[in-house]
């Protein structure tokens, strides 16, 4: 069930009243109190929207099946939350969520830009989708930046987070078409507002599902006109990122995450995908615990079942045992050229995705053919390389005919 608007109001209004004498304190604004409020009310109706209608209307990739106005919207821009349809790797339709967001002004002439943004690791479970978070907009490295210049910014949770579905974690394939169903879906939330002009930005987690989204845009989604691709610090090669963090408590917490996603999707069609090939009995019986845990909010947790398996997670070096080796490598982006401009930023000192990785990459996609600007950013970890990279950004997305605007 659904909260009317008016209760929606009523129950925001309640919630800023109590926090308004902590806002005075802590010197918010009103306007901040007032979204505050809105958006811990609109928390009550969030279960409610994530649920598939039964059965899910037909329909091809993108198609949208449900919006929902958030109220909660950042200054000058409307927003919503979105269920639309995807397909995943195996080709099995899929039910995506995500939102979307826009400058409230009219759009011009021939319509907006959209910019499908893909999140970086927030967990794989359903409740960690960054769509049903108290705040949807945080996360959302340049959200401010692109409104103003005019853009739409739309994104997806990804398969299996927000609303039901199969596991995602770092499945290029299913990840970049995610990306792609969402722009389809914004088209069809907004009409002419939307141009069918499109641009992919993502960090880490991200940036693997951008540039997957790149390689497969022409093929999968012919009728949207890529212009450009950006990514800072992306998993770009995941068998050197897993024996590159293994040996933390990070690359133990993405492994599981991954390896549980691998298995579940993998395991049924792939003759020996099985986890007792590559990990140990203990890390086995952990990933069930840190699969349902969420990077942001559960950490602590996270980390309190992770850090005892450091140094005891693999039984066997996944990159050389079969066939996990393969698996890796499908999704692992490269294998075709990103037939537009590419905008990748790297952090100098980021610990988890490695420069020298990422500068190997560099050098792999101008080998076959890919034009890439490529940005490195002195004293700056994997956390900030998005936000640091966005004045770059900023600049180069006009200089390669993917103005908010550009209609040529």
């Amino acid at each position: 069930m659904t909260l009317p608007r008016s209760r929606h109001r009523l129950a925001a209004g309640l919630v800023a009243v109590a926090l308004a004498a902590a806002a005075a304190l802590s010197g918010c604004t009103p306007e901040q109190v007032e979204r505050a409020g809105e958006d811990v009310a609109e928390q009550w109706t969030v279960p409610a929207f994530y649920q598939q209608p039964h059965p899910v209307p037909a329909g091809e990739p993108g198609t949208l099946i449900r919006s929902q106005r958030i109220l909660g919207a950042p200054n000058g821009a409307k927003a919503w939350r979105i269920l639309f349809r995807s397909t995943d790797v195996l080709g099995h339709p899929v039910v995506n969520s995500g939102i979307v967001v826009a400058p409230a002004s009219a759009a011009p002439a021939g319509g907006r830009t959209v910019v499908s943004w893909g999140h970086p690791t927030t967990g794989s479970a359903q409740r960690c989708a960054p769509s049903a978070g108290i705040d949807p907009f945080d996360l959302v490295e340049g959200l401010t930046g692109f409104l103003q210049r005019g853009y739409i910014v739309s994104y997806t949770d990804y398969t299996g987070m927000g609303t039901s579905g199969p596991n995602s974690y770092l499945i290029g394939d299913t990840e970049g078409k995610n990306m792609l169903d969402t722009a389809r879906a914004t088209r069809e939330l907004l009409g002419a507002e939307a141009s069918n002009r499109l641009v992919l930005w993502g960090h880490s987690q991200g940036g693997q599902a951008a540039l997957f989204a790149g390689q497969l845009a022409a093929g999968y989604a012919p009728e949207l006109d890529l212009r450009a691709v950006a990514v800072a610090a992306p998993a770009a090669d995941l068998g050197d990122l897993i024996e590159a963090d293994i040996g933390d408590i990070s690359g133990v917490s993405i492994s599981s995450y991954a390896f549980t996603a691998f298995e579940e999707v993998y395991g049924p069609s792939t003759p020996g995908a099985t986890l007792d090939r590559i990990l140990t009995p203990a890390a086995i019986a952990a990933l069930p615990s840190m699969a349902r845990l969420c990077l942001i909010g559960q950490n602590k947790a996270l980390h309190a079942i992770g850090e005892p398996l450091v140094g005891k997670f693999l039984a066997a070096d996944p990159e050389t045992t079969e066939p996990w080796a393969t698996l890796l490598s499908q999704n692992t982006p490269g294998a075709v050229p990103i037939p537009v401009p590419l905008f990748l930023a790297q952090g100098d000192t980021d610990q988890l995705v490695r420069p020298q990785a990422t500068a190997a990459f560099v050098e792999h996609e101008r080998a076959i053919g890919t034009r890439v600007s490529f940005l490195r950013i002195p004293d700056t970890g994997h956390g900030l390389v998005a936000l640091r990279a966005l004045h770059d950004l900023f600049e180069w997305l006009p200089a390669n005919r993917a103005g908010a605007t550009v209609q040529d």
